[in-house]
C-alpha cells in the first residue's frame, strides 16, 4: 500500500490515529489475557508481539529492498509467538496478525501526508522534452526504454552525447517551445536542468535514472520504476518546491565540505559509499590527520574555525547516516538544513564511526544541526574541497549558501507514492506513538 496525494480531514486523521492506538495495543492486551497463567511466557509473547508491530510499521512506511527485512522480522516474531505453549491456537494467530496489520496500516493513513503547502492538477503538457544522459545510473535510460516511452507518449527525447552541454540543451528545449521540461539522470543533471525551469517558469518532471536519486525519493516517486514518472507530462500533479543555491549554482539536495567530500573524490565511492566513508573515516580523522579550514558562525553568533564535516541542504533532512544521507520531510519549508561534526581525534573517532554503523549518527556528541535561509563557510586556503549533489569539485571561498523558496514547480504523476519516507512517519516507535496521540489531540503530527 503506498501513500497517495490525498489529503485527509481532520476528522479522519484522528480517526485513523484512534484506530492505530486501539489495534496497536489490543494484540498485547490479548497477549496478557492468554498468558497471566505463566509470567515467563507473557514476558517472552509480549516483547514478540511488541517487535512485531515495530517492524510491521516499518515494513509498510519503508521502499524497496528495505522493506523485506522488516517484513521478515514481523513474520519471524508472529511465528516465535505462535510457538509458545500456550499460543498455539491458530484463531489466536490470526487475530494477533490481523490487528498488527490494521495498526500499520492505521498509522501510516493518520500519519502519512503529502507534505506541500499546494499541490494541484494539471492538465498534459503541449510540448513536453525529455532531456536522458545514457550513462547514469548504469544505462538506466536505454535499459528502461525511455526514449521510445516518451516518444508514445507525445514527448520529444534528447539525449545528451559526449561533448554536448547539457544546459544549452535545455536552454535550446525551452526556446522551441517547450512548457515542461523532464531530466531523466542524476540530482546534478537534475539540479541543471531544474534550474533552466526555473529561470523560464516552465514546469520541471524528475526522472530517477540516475544511481541515489534523492531528489526523486523525496518528491515521493517510486524510484524502482523508472518509466512509471512519465507519466508526469500527461494528466498530472503539480506542486512548488524549493532550491537551493551555493555561488549562483542551484543543487536539489544537499553540499558536504570536509572529510565526507575529500571521501568523494575517491573513485571507489560510487560503487561502495558507505564502506569508503567507513574506510577511510580513521585516516581522515586520526591524530596526525590535519583538521578542514572551515569556518562559520552557529545560530547564536558564535564563530567556529573548524569542523570535520559541514553539510549544507535544501530543506533540512533527517539523517541516519553521513555516508547514504537520509530523507527529507518537505521540500518546500524554505529553509536550509546546515549539520556539522566535529570529532575529537583522540577520543571520539570510535564513537563516530559506531553512530555512523549503526545510523544513529544524529545522536553523536559533536553533532549539530539547524535551519537557516542563508550560510556562509570561509577558509583561509584557496580551495575547498566540495560535493555538490554527490559531484566531487573544488570551490574558492567564500561560499555563500542560500534558499530559493518556491522556485520550482514540480510535476507528479498522480499515483505516485507522493510522500518521502520521513514525511511518511516519525523515527522510531515510540515518537510513531507520540505523533499518533498528538494527532488524536487535533494537533500537527
Amino acid at each position: 500500500m503506498m501513500a497517495r496525494y490525498v489529503v485527509r480531514s481532520p476528522a479522519a486523521r484522528r480517526g485513523f490515529a484512534l484506530v492505530a492506538l486501539a489495534t496497536g495495543v489490543a494484540p498485547l492486551v490479548l497477549t496478557v489475557s492468554v498468558l497471566l497463567r505463566d509470567p515467563l511466557e507473557l514476558i517472552a509473547a509480549v516483547l514478540l508481539v511488541g517487535c512485531a508491530i515495530a517492524a510491521a510499521w516499518a515494513a509498510l512506511v519503508r521502499r524497496g529492498w528495505r522493506r523485506i527485512p522488516a517484513a521478515a522480522i514481523a513474520v519471524l516474531a508472529l511465528a516465535a509467538t505462535a510457538a509458545l505453549p500456550d499460543l498455539r491456537a491458530y484463531l489466536w494467530v490470526l487475530v494477533v496478525a490481523v490487528l498488527v496489520a490494521l495498526s500499520a496500516g492505521a498509522t501510516r493513513a493518520a500519519l502519512g501526508h503529502t507534505p506541500a503547502r499546494a499541490v494541484s492538477r494539471t492538465a498534459p503538457a503541449r510540448h513536453g522534452v525529455l532531456l536522458m544522459n545514457p550513462r547514469s545510473g548504469g544505462g538506466k535510460a536505454s535499459r528502461f526504454g525511455l526514449a521510445a516511452k516518451a516518444r508514445a507518449l507525445g514527448v520529444e527525447p534528447v539525449e545528451l552525447r559526449p561533448g554536448d552541454d547539457l544546459r544549452a540543451l535545455a536552454e535550446q528545449a525551452v526556446a522551441n517551445g517547450a512548457d515542461v521540461l523532464g531530466m531523466a539522470g542524476g540530482d546534478g543533471s537534475q539540479a541543471m536542468v531544474a534550474d533552466v525551469a526555473r529561470r523560464h517558469g516552465v514546469a520541471f518532471v524528475c526522472v530517477p535514472a540516475g544511481t541515489r536519486n534523492h531528489f526523486a525519493l523525496d518528491l515521493g516517486l517510486d524510484r524502482d520504476d523508472v518509466p512509471a514518472a512519465l507519466a508526469a507530462f500527461g494528466d498530472a500533479v503539480e506542486r512548488r518546491v524549493d532550491l537551493a543555491e551555493l555561488d549562483e549554482r542551484v543543487f536539489v539536495n544537499n553540499v558536504s565540505l570536509g572529510v565526507f567530500a575529500t571521501a568523494v573524490q575517491s573513485p571507489a565511492y560510487r560503487d561502495a559509499k558507505a564502506a569508503t566513508v567507513v574506510r577511510q573515516l580513521p585516516d581522515l580523522l586520526g591524530p596526525d590527520a590535519q583538521r578542514p579550514d572551515l569556518r562559520f558562525a552557529l545560530p547564536d553568533g558564535t564563530r567556529r574555525e573548524s569542523a570535520d564535516l559541514v553539510l549544507v541542504s535544501n530543506n533540512p533532512y533527517r539523517l541516519e547516516h553521513l555516508s547514504g544521507f537520509g530523507t527529507r520531510q518537505r521540500l518546500d519549508a524554505g529553509t536550509l538544513g546546515i549539520v556539522t561534526v566535529t570529532a575529537n581525534r583522540a577520543a571520539q573517532v570510535p564513537a563516530l564511526i559506531s553512530a555512523e554503523l549503526a545510523g544513529r549518527i544524529s545522536r553523536f556528541p559533536g553533532y549539530v544541526s539547524w535551519s537557516a535561509p542563508e550560510f556562509v563557510v570561509d577558509s583561509g586556503r584557496p580551495l575547498i574541497e566540495a560535493s555538490i549533489d554527490g559531484e566531487a569539485t573544488w570551490l574558492a571561498p567564500p561560499l555563500r549558501f542560500r534558499i530559493l523558496p518556491d522556485a520550482l514547480r514540480v510535476r507528479v504523476p498522480r499515483d505516485a507514492p507522493g510522500t518521502s519516507p520521513a514525511a511518511t512517519l516519525p523515527s522510531g516507535t515510540w515518537a510513531t506513538v507520540v505523533a499518533l496521540l498528538r494527532v488524536l489531540g487535533g494537533r500537527p503530527s
